[in-house]
């Protein structure tokens, strides 16, 4: 059968224009649009606290934005950075870190919606079963656990607070760990496998209240200055207008609500509010500064 030239042609701008269509009806972010809206969080603890963690909020989400919202774990800190930045999620709890992490993968495409109150004023501590570590200049020639080397509050900060103090953690200290989560660094140190160790002063906390570490055994030692940390994140491509409504549900809780108290508590939140990145540039410059973000 001959085909004219004229149909032909008709015939290839045809199917190009219907692979264009199949292309961006499969792209992650349309995808995750039209069927659900995906979330996931860097796994600072262990898998079970982040999902006991998710539970609520994730019921609430479905509430505020009227679809499906589905909770999606990664292995590693570096595994979030890359799902947002090739859109295989919607949303993602970072650290001050690895948002700076996820906004140069994305080419400047990361957008932070929401941080808790607390994330503001963020601060890590650094913990000992020592009795003769009193200072941070104490721990040259010791061991120490960082948490994961992406953890901003369990790495980057306090390593940056250790070479403020004339501290070279890759020079001075005996050895330098990384336990990859900051309940694993707690673990580290009252087992005795590190003299000391460094992580989020907001886990340290939950941790002695749920009476999971006793701090008359395992005490803080030093609590560092404060710095912007946490945050949610999405991405530029998705409409501004869901934007908005996902940082509102979030501006929305309340502890006035047995809803919003519950989640707020589980997220270790009095309330949520606004934030931008430019509150992350000194995350940036302690991150180039320390040599961990080229």
């Amino acid at each position: 059968m001959t085909i004219s030239v004229s149909r032909r042609a008709t015939m290839v701008a045809a199917a190009a224009t219907l692979a264009a269509a199949v292309s961006s009806t499969l792209s992650p972010l349309a995808f995750a649009q039209s069927r659900t809206l995906r979330v996931t969080a860097i796994p600072d603890e262990s898998p079970t606290e982040l999902a006991r963690k998710a539970g609520p909020l994730v019921k609430y989400l479905e509430q505020k934005m009227g679809m499906k919202v589905e909770y999606v774990p990664v292995t590693d800190y570096a595994a979030a950075v890359e799902s947002l930045a090739n859109q295989q999620v919607d949303l993602v709890w970072f650290g001050g870190f690895t948002f700076v992490q996820a906004l140069v993968r994305s080419g400047g495409k990361a957008i932070p919606l929401v941080q808790r109150e607390e994330d503001a004023k963020f601060r890590s501590v650094f913990i000992t079963t020592d009795d003769r570590i009193k200072t941070l200049a104490d721990l040259k020639g010791k061991t120490l656990s960082f948490g994961s080397t992406s953890s901003t509050s369990g790495h980057l900060m306090p390593r940056s607070f250790l070479l403020a103090a004339k501290l070279d953690p890759d020079k001075d200290l005996r050895r330098v760990a990384y336990s990859g989560a900051h309940d694993a660094t707690v673990a580290a140190v009252a087992s005795g496998k590190v003299d000391a160790g460094a992580l989020n002063v907001s886990v340290w906390e939950k941790l002695v209240e749920d009476k999971k570490v006793d701090p008359a055994k395992v005490r803080v030692f030093f609590t560092t200055p404060t710095y912007f940390d946490y945050n949610w994140t999405v991405h530029a491509d998705m409409p501004a207008a869901q934007r908005e409504r996902l940082a509102r549900a979030f501006l929305d809780l309340s502890p006035a609500t047995p809803e919003g108290r519950d989640i707020l508590a589980l997220q270790r939140a009095t309330r949520f509010i606004p934030t931008q990145a430019a509150n992350y540039k000194g995350i940036e410059t302690a991150a180039r500064s320390a040599g961990l973000l080229n």
